[in-house]
């Protein structure tokens, strides 16, 4: 969680500027492209509202040509399926500022059982920021990812036996 795509040098959630509430994605292309990841894009938000902020407006900041170009042909295939004017923006990228520790990881944070055992192996905010586990963690908890991607990563976590149980009894039922 961050801001990007504004003027302003260094900007807080209290003072943000021009900049609008982001998030960096990290991915490994071997695993997933980019193509796959606008389609999550995409389909998590409705691309058809106007945005009524800069602090809130939907945006794709690409990072080169080709993403640039991706990017634009899915949201015109997007726009095609549903007839309607896609108000989503493609920008190319600007500076990332990362948010203060307390946007982060928010549902990770809301159970502070699951954060205590992970602040175990991160004890500083940049540590538990950057941390995959904690972002698979706070995914989880958010509602986001099935029983069957839980099982697949669940012993590599870092949780407690009664964690992990409490984690697979909130994802149970879930494709």
């Amino acid at each position: 969680m961050g801001y990007a795509g504004g003027s302003k040098h260094n900007p807080t959630y209290h003072n943000l500027g021009d900049h609008t509430e982001s998030l960096q994605v990290d991915y490994d292309p071997e695993r997933i492209s980019y193509a796959q990841l606008l389609e999550i894009f995409w389909a998590e938000h409705d691309p058809t509202e106007r945005a009524w902020s800069s602090q809130y407006k939907a945006v794709v900041f690409t990072h080169s040509d080709e993403q640039r170009r991706l990017a634009s042909e899915s949201r015109e295939r997007l726009q095609a399926r549903l007839g309607r004017p896609i108000h989503t923006e493609i920008v190319p990228e600007s500076r990332f500022y990362r948010a203060e520790d307390y946007h982060q990881k928010y549902y990770l944070r809301m159970n502070r059982g699951m954060l205590a055992q992970l602040q175990r192996y991160y004890p500083d905010a940049t540590g538990l920021m950057d941390s995959t586990a904690a972002a698979r963690v706070n995914g989880f908890l958010g509602g986001h990812g099935t029983r069957r991607e839980l099982e697949r990563d669940i012993d590599g976590l870092g949780l407690s036996a009664g964690a992990q149980d409490e984690l697979r009894e909130l994802v149970q039922g879930r494709n």
